[in-house]
């Protein structure tokens, strides 16, 4: 009516008025019989060309028949092959899925149904449905970034790993923050400070540790090393004409006793802290702890892991300590627990309907995995005694249970046997993610600010979800490994994440073949990439997949087949 060209749509406004907030595009098509290749293809022209002239929150709308968004709101749903892929083409432009309804003709301002091809046959949409597309946050590649922190009195700089560098300092537990992770944290500050005496530690906490750790525990620990070319000599210390050190990542692979870091309890090595446990040491230490006073702290924590929904390499632990006499250690994890209990079930019953329990589980009821994450410094800590799990109601309709703390017992070293000093740690990240039904950590650290603006002034609720159905791509890859040379299967998720800027969503092992003859072993990992934030085309995985083959070929030293 007006020759248009939906995928030009620039050139036909003056530059004044090519900011649309809603473009709407009912059942697009090529015309004739055109198959699903071409009406992929007019949509791809069509959503770059929104691209160029919706506003910065503007919607695009794309009303389409029965089946052909390929997405599960279909019903009766097509195979994927088969439908427009209308979520992974808008994503190739960097629009996300933000709703999907049905159409319904009389709430399109100006839309008049003209019939099929103009004649008097009706044009069905019956089961038609309204997608309605948003800008995405873009990928972030991010510049490697040197922190600088004050380590026993020494000024130190170090290189954060790569993988982290979008995580650090975000101030999710600062006072003016609305992250539900912190709005937990104050819940149950408040709720424990009814049932003890209590102070909370507020003061810096340094990211950077040094000392003794578990054997089990070093192929998942962030490993930070002085660089030889920055470090002062003896002659510049002594003057004091030195005062900082740079400090960078170094990456071992493999977990057998020569690839752990000769060294490592020596002053020189340092690491990113795995835990808060070793601040709670320094607290029972000082002169002014006093027994049956609870203190509490809190701060975000690193570990190396595989890559899961669940699983995550940065979270906010908060500790508890407390010192009690011998023999009433339990009545005191008790009471702790409790509260715990009765706060986290006071915040899930004002949002949600679904079960949540908590329970006590003792260790040797868990696995092997749950163990190692909770392990580091088991031996100056104490041993666990239990652990703090939750088990919570999916949006699939089952339950599933996590492991969101861990108790540890210790007798109280200084001078009074007759003493027993708690440890309480907990997962603020994982109590947020089962209180709020968020499926996936990555949401938690998103820049998207729709997000935020689902818990103003830091209110609790369910978390309802601003990109649904995000296109997932498969991604194989297979090698031969080293000979004599343990794989680190942690060392290849890191990898993983860090090329994809978090974009992979699960690996998994499909093949291990070892070759008759020569005993040479082969695997085959499938990457699933998948974003729950943010747009993820074609392209920009398959670069990340080339990337990835280049890494773990030179940092694992495997053989690509």
């Amino acid at each position: 009516m007006f020759s248009v060209d939906c995928t030009k749509l620039k050139d036909y406004f003056l530059p004044a008025k090519r900011e649309f907030d809603c473009i709407y595009f009912n059942f697009p098509h090529c015309g004739r019989k055109a198959g699903v290749v071409k009406n992929r293809e007019l949509l791809s022209g069509f959503f770059h060309s929104c691209a160029e002239v919706l506003t910065q929150d503007g919607e695009v709308r794309v009303a389409l028949c029965r089946g052909q968004g390929g997405t599960p709101a279909d019903q009766p749903r097509r195979e994927w092959h088969n439908s427009w892929q209308v979520v992974a083409v808008a994503a190739g432009a960097g629009f996300i899925l933000s709703d999907v309804h049905p159409f319904r003709a009389e709430t399109a301002h100006g839309y008049e149904c003209t019939g099929y091809r103009s004649q008097d046959k009706s044009f069905c949409i019956e089961g038609a449905l309204n997608h309605v597309f948003t800008r995405s946050t873009p990928l972030l590649y991010c510049k490697p970034l040197i922190c600088e922190i004050e380590l026993k009195g020494q000024r130190i700089s170090f290189q954060v790993p790569q993988v982290l560098v979008d995580k650090i300092n975000r101030g999710f537990l600062e006072r003016n923050s609305n992250h539900p992770v912190r709005t937990i944290k104050e819940k149950l500050t408040t709720a424990l400070s009814r049932a003890f005496p209590l102070q909370s530690i507020d003061y810096c906490l340094s990211l950077l540790l040094q000392g003794h750790l578990n054997a089990a525990c070093h192929s998942n620990i962030f490993w930070i090393l002085p660089s030889p070319e920055e470090t002062p000599s003896a002659e510049e210390m002594a003057s004091g004409q030195a005062n900082t050190i740079l400090f960078s990542h170094v990456a071992f692979h493999g977990d057998t006793d020569k690839n752990v870091p000769e060294g490592c309890q020596t002053p020189k090595w340092c690491y990113l802290r795995p835990s808060l446990l070793p601040y709670a040491q320094a607290i029972i230490k000082s002169a002014s702890f006093v027994p049956g006073t609870l203190y509490i702290f809190s701060g975000p924590v690193f570990r190396k892991c595989h890559i899961s929904p669940y699983c995550m390499p940065v979270f906010h632990e908060m500790v508890f300590v407390c010192a009690v006499n011998r023999g009433s250690e339990n009545s005191c994890i008790q009471m702790v627990v409790d509260r715990i209990k009765t706060s986290v079930h006071s915040l899930h019953q004002t949002i949600s309907d679904f079960k949540l329990s908590i329970s006590l589980q003792e260790a040797t009821s868990l696995g092997t995995a749950e163990l190692n994450d909770f392990a580091v410094f088991e031996s100056q800590l104490g041993k666990i005694q239990c652990f703090l799990c939750m088990e919570a109601d999916t949006r699939d309709s089952s339950e599933r249970g996590y492991c969101v703390g861990a108790v540890r017992t210790a007798p109280y070293e200084p001078a009074h046997s007759d003493l027993i000093v708690v440890f309480v740690s907990l997962n603020l990240d994982l109590v947020a993610m089962l209180i709020c039904a968020i499926d996936d950590w990555r949401m938690l650290w998103t820049s998207d600010t729709r997000f935020l603006r689902q818990f103003p002034a830091g209110e609790l609720r369910i978390f309802r979800s601003f990109s649904l159905y995000p296109p997932a791509y498969v991604h194989d890859v297979s090698f031969w490994l080293p000979d004599g040379e343990q794989f680190d299967d942690v060392a290849f998720h890191t990898i993983a994440r860090e090329v994809s800027d978090e974009a992979v969503a699960s690996i998994h092992l499909l093949d291990d073949f070892q070759q008759p003859g020569t005993g040479r072993n082969s695997l085959c990992c499938r990457l699933t990439f998948q974003s729950c934030d943010r747009a993820l085309g074609r392209r920009e995985v398959a670069a990340m997949q080339l990337r990835f083959r280049e890494e773990i070929s030179q940092r694992l030293r495997v053989a690509l087949r």
